[in-house]
């Protein structure tokens, strides 16, 4: 087992990163929000702009504030996401549209969690955010045999995961769900291009970071879940299962980059309290 799964189990989960349950409720806003639950359901599966997305529905946050946030977390990054309401198969829904300036820099480990540490991002959101990149570099570790702070980010260390993750992580404190119970995650066979030519999916990365998580069939080809999506349930506390007993107050269908034809699309996300 790689370090990447090491202590981050469904049943495990938070307790390396300050972030368990009852940590969730010492923070002021959250004390009446004792009880709630956030639940993901993937239908064709997760990346970090449908994690995004729905976290900025869940929330109810606009774009002002949006910037805010972006703007705290790097300057550049301001302006760059807009919720847009999207069609996919004559049903609505919710997509974030991500409009980045190009930049090209190869990031390390230690590079990113010094952006983070610098930024204005909320500290609960700062230990999330660092946790999910350091599961990232040591998953990608593990895949091409180099320690985790010789691993140059390229995609994932590009200035969208950085976003991505980031942003989510600040949703997500804003949120401190008592309970954030996922779906199992939808896996298809197929090939993706990255940077190191076609390879099979789940992508290597994606591969280390499932361990200890279930999973079903899609009846589709091609990525399904990217290693940011990944990384994100499993630095933010996912457990995984059933619809929970719960009242939905907030809810939205959400849809990613990718458009799959013959299967259900998007991924269904819903805020309330427990019942029970």
């Amino acid at each position: 087992m790689s370090a990447a799964g090491e202590g981050h189990t469904p049943e495990g989960h938070g307790h390396h990163h300050g972030h368990t349950h009852h940590h969730g409720h010492d923070r002021s806003e959250s004390g009446k929000r004792h009880g709630r639950v956030l639940t993901i359901r993937a239908n064709s599966g997760l990346s970090g702009d449908i994690l995004l997305a729905g976290l900025l529905r869940m929330t109810d946050t606009g774009e002002a504030e949006t910037d805010r946030l972006l703007s705290a977390i790097l300057p550049e990054l301001s302006g760059t996401v807009r919720l847009a309401k999207r069609q996919v198969n004559h049903i609505g829904g919710w997509h974030a549209e991500v409009a980045l300036p190009h930049q090209h820099e190869h990031r390390t480990l230690a590079d990113i969690t010094t952006l983070i540490a610098v930024s204005g991002m909320d500290d609960a959101a700062k230990r999330l955010a660092t946790a999910a990149f350091t599961l990232l570099a040591t998953a990608e570790a593990a895949v091409h045999g180099k320690k985790t702070e010789d691993v140059h980010f390229h995609e994932v260390g590009a200035l969208d995961s950085i976003l991505d993750i980031c942003l989510s992580c600040e949703l997500f404190t804003r949120l401190a769900p008592a309970r954030f119970v996922v779906s199992p995650l939808p896996l298809a066979d197929g090939g993706v291009a990255c940077a190191h030519g076609i390879i099979p999916v789940p992508a290597p990365a994606v591969l280390e970071l499932l361990e200890g998580i279930p999973v079903r069939p899609f009846p589709d080809e091609g990525e399904t879940i990217t290693p940011t999506a990944v990384a994100l349930l499993r630095s933010l506390g996912a457990t995984f299962g059933p619809w929970p007993a719960m009242r939905v107050e907030r809810q939205a269908l959400v849809y990613g980059s990718r458009v799959f034809v013959n299967a259900p699309n998007g991924a269904i996300f819903a805020w309330g309290p427990g019942d029970g």
